[in-house]
Order: C-alpha cells, then structure tokens, then sequence
C-alpha cells in the first residue's frame, strides 16, 4: 500500500480560477512525504507531450510518482454528440495517464451527470458502453480504469447519476474486466450518498483498485438521518465537515481490516486539506500508521 495526497483544498485555484499552477502545487507538497500526488485533468493547461512531460518531471522531483489522475466523463448526457466528446477526451486522458504515470496507474471514470430526464435504465447502457468501448485504449496503454463512487464534478450542473450505491454497482457488476476495470472507493462519498461506506466496501472489495482516504465529522448537534434529502443523499451539506482522516465518521479500522484481508496493494490517497496543509499532513501520518498496523505486521 502506498500514499499519495491529492489538493482538495486547491481545486478551484488550480483548475477554474488559475490562481495557483499544478507546478506550485507540486512545491508545496514536497513536506507532506507522501510517496505519490494524484493528478486531476482540470489542473494542466495543456496536453502537448512536452508540457505533460514538464508536470512529469516537477513530480519526480520531489521524489513521487503519479498514481492516478482524476477525470469526469458525462456518460449520461442526453446529447449523443456530448457523449461521443466524453469518449473521445477520456480515452486521450488514458493517454495521458500512461505518460504521467507509466503502467497500471490509474484513470478515473465516472458514470456522468443526472441529467433529468435520463432514465435509470437508459443511464446504465450508455454509461456501461462508454466504459466498454474505453477497455481497448485501457488495454493499449496498460491503464486501469478506475470507477468512483463519487459525488459531483465541481464543474457539474447535476450530482453523479451513479451517486446510490444500487446503481454504482449494477454498472460495476456489469464490466467482466478485472485487469483494466476496477474501483475507486471513497468511504466519504458513501455517506454523502446516503450509503453505508463499509457496506459498500465489503460489497467491491475484490474490486477496489484506488481509494480516497478522506474523512467527515458532524457539526455539534446533527444527525445524519437529518441532514438525509428526501431522495436519501447528503450531499455537501453545511453542517458536514471535512477533518483529519481517522477522526470522523469512518471506521479506517474496519475498512483497512477488510482491504488487508482482500490483500490490497494499490494507493492510498488523502483528498482534503480544507483546513490547511497541517490537517493533510497528519491525515498522512495517520495513514502511515495504519500501514504499519495492517500491511506490514509480521
């Protein structure tokens, strides 16, 4: 298992206000130790090889590898010609996944917007053929693509049409692939669901490839079942905070048990820093720390 962090707290100033450069980033990550930082496609201005090159090297620089890169693919949207540009621009993000981070690193994908309108049925087809017809580029490149229970693109109109977890899996369950095709479980997105991150967990751990190791807690006062909208999901609520890793609402204790007992040997990555880098650090050593409690005992 190894730890990679990715800048949550960084996201817009990076990818949409461009007030901070992936190259800064990069900088200001070295004191974290991590051993990888986790790339999104929002963050490069460019994907000419030589600029996609140039993020490559700032990476290794400071001494880490580039386990996964995070992408948003609408597979959902009722337009044909959009989905055709989803496909078309995931399969050259697979591309660039290999360039950044060589063999088996990861590239997200994600199922696409709610759209209204969409029928659940309908959704799941095209979202399954999308995948499906991404496998062979997966293949080319010996990347792995890695399938979120996510929430919402920060530049999204609509929240994931995948976000339940009966729906998550009936995509998942319908993709045979087990060598390129996989999962990228976050046990926060699970309770922002609705869902219950350790079942869930239990339920693909066979199949989890990369997982966000981020963590809420709940303002004084609030229960869950309160903050639950009537088609039961969270979302991201006011009064459900972000905090260091291993002192929320999920039981690390518990998913990392099951993900030893599964033998898992992908990344870890921390996706927060909403509080400062100081709350990304500690996440970090706390992960360390599971490590050595769950993966190198013995």
């Amino acid at each position: 298992m190894q730890i990679a962090a990715f800048p949550k707290c960084y996201l817009e100033e990076i990818s949409q206000r461009r007030t901070m450069t992936v190259f800064d980033w990069i900088r200001m990550a070295q004191p974290l130790q991590a051993e990888g930082l986790e790339m999104y496609e929002g963050f490069f201005t460019s994907l000419d090889d030589g600029y996609i090159d140039q993020v490559g090297e700032a990476i290794a620089a400071v001494g880490c590898a580039m386990p996964m890169l995070c992408c948003s693919p609408d597979f959902t949207h009722p337009d044909p010609d959009a989905r055709k540009r989803a496909l078309d621009h995931e399969a050259e993000m697979i591309r660039i996944t290999r360039r950044l981070g060589g063999a088996r690193a990861a590239c997200r994908v994600l199922s696409g917007q709610r759209h209204p309108g969409v029928a659940r049925q309908q959704g799941i087809e095209w979202v399954v053929e999308s995948i499906q017809a991404l496998l062979p580029v997966a293949r080319q490149y010996d990347v792995v693509l890695a399938m979120e229970n996510h929430y919402k693109d920060g530049s999204w109109r609509w929240p994931e049409f995948a976000q339940k977890m009966d729906l998550f899996l009936a995509i998942v369950d319908a993709i045979e692939d087990r060598t390129h095709f996989g999962v990228q479980y976050d046990p926060s997105n699970a309770i922002v669901a609705g869902d219950d991150p350790i079942a869930l967990l239990e339920r693909v751990c066979d199949r989890v490839v990369t997982l966000h190791a981020s963590d809420r807690y709940l303002e004084a006062g609030a229960t869950l079942e309160e903050l639950r909208q009537t088609d039961g999901t969270i979302g991201y609520f006011a009064k459900l905070k972000h905090g260091v890793t291993g002192r929320g609402l999920n039981d690390y204790d518990r998913i990392f048990t099951i993900l030893a007992a599964a033998h898992y040997q992908g990344w870890v990555s921390i996706e927060d820093g909403m509080n400062g880098m100081d709350e990304m650090k500690a996440s970090i050593d706390f992960l360390k720390r599971m490590r050595e409690r769950y993966f190198t005992a013995g």
